[in-house]
């Protein structure tokens, strides 16, 4: 029996000395202000002051000579395009092209039959010589006074008449011989040797491609920023080539119902890599900064008012109004609420919040 009291009494005592250990242990954290404790919960409304600094990425303002590009897409349009078509009806004598070649100025490409109007010349160049004697008859008989002035005149009228006529036939025999006004590339032909052509009829296109035009628009807010003989690049479908073009025509007013300027460049396309009608994607340079603030786009938080970035100041995270202008890829460009030397954080910053505690990996700006 008396071993068996001896068992309950460790059992007491061993229980007790528990119960005091646990009591003892909370009342430790709480003076240490630790997890449960009263001084960390009024500790963690003021600002996190005994939360560890949360870590973050961000990077060092500097500034930096920053170019200010605008991307906009144009057309690619050929430097002399026409459809090849006759002046005169008439039967296609001949062609004189081979479809898709090269043609030079001034080569003949169709020739229509002219055999009734070379009649009609030979016999107004009758006409025009017999005048042309009757004329001269009539000056020698006026000095012998066998004629009167008036009788003289109707002969070199007439004399004028024909030869005018024999003007107009001559142009019209001229008209059958179409001839390339440019050099350049004809197109697909759309007549045969014997058909009819009317001065309806296409009979190809002619186009001209070295060198050709870039035509594009920019929104009216940077018409004051573009300039004459300024140097683009761009690409075309399919391929990653940048090409070079100059800026040689600005249109003198904005499109109303666009609110845009047109453009005009000019590029050389020696090979015919660049086809009239492709879409060009065009990297055009405005203004070049040399003292450009940039920060990463991932640093910008929109907010109502406009838009803000968190900076790290004495350790605690600080909220800052910035005006931005032109965006990039990976850049945006800060025009105020931030000066050389600070550092914007680059993440966490939809959980940051005014004075939380940082601990920042600074990493370099990137330059464009």
């Amino acid at each position: 029996m008396k071993l068996k009291y001896i068992l309950y009494t460790l059992l007491l005592v061993g229980f007790g000395l528990l119960v005091f250990y646990r009591i003892s242990e909370n009342k430790s954290q709480a003076a240490s202000g630790g997890p449960g404790g009263s001084r960390g919960g009024a500790g963690g409304g003021k600002g996190g002051g005994g939360m560890p600094p949360m870590r973050v990425d961000g990077v060092v303002v500097q500034p930096q000579e920053f170019a200010n590009n605008l991307t906009v897409t144009g057309s690619i349009e050929a430097n002399e395009q026409i459809e090849i078509r006759a002046q005169v009806s008439g039967l296609i004598k001949s062609i004189s092209f081979q479809e898709g070649s090269s043609v030079r100025k001034g080569q003949v490409l169709i020739k229509i039959d002219d055999t009734e109007l070379r009649a009609q010349l030979s016999q107004a160049l009758t006409r025009q010589g017999l005048a042309a004697e009757n004329a001269r008859r009539a000056g020698l008989l006026l000095q012998k006074e066998a004629i009167s002035q008036e009788e003289r005149d109707v002969a070199v009228a007439e004399l004028k008449s024909l030869q005018a006529q024999t003007q107009l036939i001559r142009a019209q025999l001229a008209k059958t011989t179409i001839q390339a006004p440019f050099s350049g590339r004809i197109g697909l032909r759309n007549v045969s040797v014997g058909g009819y052509l009317t001065p309806e009829t296409v009979v190809a296109n002619l186009v001209s491609t070295d060198p050709v035009k870039i035509t594009f628009s920019v929104p009216e807010k940077y018409a004051n920023q573009v300039k004459n003989k300024t140097d683009i690049t761009f690409t075309v479908a399919g391929s990653n080539v940048k090409n070079k073009a100059a800026v040689y025509a600005i249109e003198p007013g904005i499109e109303a119902t666009t609110r845009t300027l047109q453009l005009r460049a000019r590029a050389a396309n020696p090979e015919g890599f660049l086809r009239p009608g492709s879409f060009a994607n065009i990297m055009l340079p405005l203004t070049t900064i040399a003292d450009a603030l940039l920060v990463p786009t991932q640093a910008i938080v929109p907010v109502q008012n406009g838009k803000k970035v968190f900076v790290s100041r004495n350790g605690k995270a600080q909220e800052v109004m910035v005006e931005a202008s032109t965006r990039t890829e990976k850049d945006i460009l800060i025009t105020e609420g931030l000066k050389a030397g600070d550092t914007v954080l680059t993440t966490g910053i939809m959980t940051l919040k005014p004075e939380t505690p940082v601990k920042v990996k600074v990493s370099k700006t990137s330059i464009n």
